[in-house]
């Protein structure tokens, strides 16, 4: 971990583990070139030169760097606590510098050591790493090799019971610029319509699957493809002719493994802190582009995610340890219809913490597995603190600090509640994980 109070303010992140091979995605910032050195903003008032330098490779992430330079290596040497208060400060919210605090002098840290680092660090403004961000000036007259070398796409769209939307997706990828690609198309449609499929200017290959189940789907269409190139794609969305396009030449531009591009709602734009390419940190199966040799190496999807959330972000963090770049790409983006039925999220639920049931587990229990899986028990319990108190409040509050804090007095003051609904779920993530992943290998 790059600094070590990322636990406790951003627990469960790709960027804090260690790849397979040994190596981080932050670079060293003596090995980055002069061009990029220039946009990083390097920061002498850390106690340690070393933590100066961690900061400019955060920097460098944050940014946009997307290259080959020499990387870090996460080691053992020491940070000095006022350096890490002094990090967390600088780009995080003033909240979380108080729960880390709390949480650190909870866990019987030296409170005189703690409470002196919280207040000599009190004067470290809040910066916004979205300035001076890293440009690729280059894009706009690439030529593409692959593009033109026109390699086989299959677009996978698992569906149900949507057929209003999915017809304005197909007629979205009817318009695509790119044209040498399949459709495959996995209904699960309780008024399946084989119909339906006939007046679409497609190369369409459609299968019907009884059992409801999207991981399942998705592994039978990849395993059923034609392609090189798997675009994962959804029944609800809609794209502008480049979408594809953009897709390959991202992956070729950046000489990467997977192309993860952005979503927004209809009537809405591209989010700020998505509409730049940087080192992608969470993977999406609704719109994304990725080279088959993925599946090759990583394997297909975590069937133990099956009716319930985040079999996407488990596969993605299965590709970044095994060393896959993926970079996110603002134009290949979707505008999300948000249907408001059908959908196969309709057998789970929407959100991983925000389950409907009172006395459910909380989260889901494919995320504690995850979490475990990956991170071992300690940072998943540090995940489970900063993560579920502010799920007591509804999703539209997500961002609202007024309502975070109040996430914090319930869970406070309903604790035993709280305690027991993650207990449950901790619990049936055990037996998951004594199961073992139910991975299959794609050959």
């Amino acid at each position: 971990m790059l600094f070590k109070f990322l636990k406790y303010v951003n627990p469960i992140s790709y960027f804090n583990l260690t790849k397979n091979n040994g190596e981080t995605i932050f670079p060293d910032w003596h090995a980055l070139p002069k061009d990029i050195q220039k946009k990083i903003s390097f920061d002498n008032r850390y106690n340690s030169p070393y933590s100066s330098e961690l900061d400019a490779s955060w920097q460098a992430v944050r940014k946009g760097y997307i290259g080959n330079a020499k990387t870090i290596k996460f080691d053992n040497k020491k940070i000095p606590t006022i350096d890490e208060y002094h990090f967390i400060r600088k780009y995080f919210s003033k909240i979380w510098v108080f729960y880390t605090l709390i949480i650190r002098i909870l866990t019987l840290k030296n409170p005189f050591k703690e409470i002196s680092s919280f207040y000599k660090t009190r004067r470290i403004k809040k910066e916004d790493t979205l300035k001076n961000l890293i440009t690729y000036e280059d894009w706009n007259n690439f030529n593409s090799t692959l593009i033109n070398e026109k390699p086989f796409v299959s677009i996978i769209i698992p569906t149900l019971n949507r057929y209003r939307y999915l017809k304005k997706a197909l007629k979205d990828l009817e318009k695509q610029t790119y044209s040498n690609f399949e459709v495959i198309i996995v209904d699960q449609s309780d008024d399946f319509s084989n119909e339906f499929y006939t007046n679409f200017k497609l190369d369409i290959k459609l299968y019907y699957q009884k059992e409801k189940a999207l991981w399942k789907a998705r592994n039978f269409a990849i395993k059923n493809s034609n392609g090189e190139y798997i675009a994962l794609f959804e029944d609800d969305v809609s794209v502008k002719k480049k979408w594809l396009e953009n897709h390959l030449k991202c992956i070729d531009f950046f000489n990467v493994d997977i192309s993860t591009g952005v979503f927004f709602p209809e009537n809405s734009t591209i989010p700020k802190h998505s509409n730049f390419f940087f080192v992608s940190k969470q993977f999406a199966t609704g719109n994304a582009l990725l080279r088959k040799n993925v599946f090759k190496t990583t394997g297909l999807f975590d069937r133990q995610f099956e009716k319930q959330r985040m079999g996407d972000g488990e596969f993605g963090l299965r590709a970044y340890l095994h060393n896959f770049k993926s970079v996110n790409n603002p134009l290949a983006y979707c505008i999300d219809l948000k249907a408001p039925d059908g959908g196969l999220r309709v057998f789970g639920s929407w959100d991983a913490f925000r389950n409907k049931k009172i006395l459910s587990p909380k989260p889901m229990p494919s995320v504690v597995y995850l979490y475990r899986k990956y991170y071992g028990k300690k940072i998943t319990i540090y995940g489970l603190i900063k993560q579920v108190p502010p799920s007591l409040v509804s999703y539209k509050f997500k961002r609202n600090k007024k309502m975070l804090i109040l996430g914090f007095i319930i869970s406070f003051l309903i604790f035993p509640v709280v305690l027991y609904r993650v207990l449950k779920s901790w619990n049936l993530a055990s037996k998951k994980l004594k199961q073992g992943d139910l991975i299959e290998k794609y050959i």
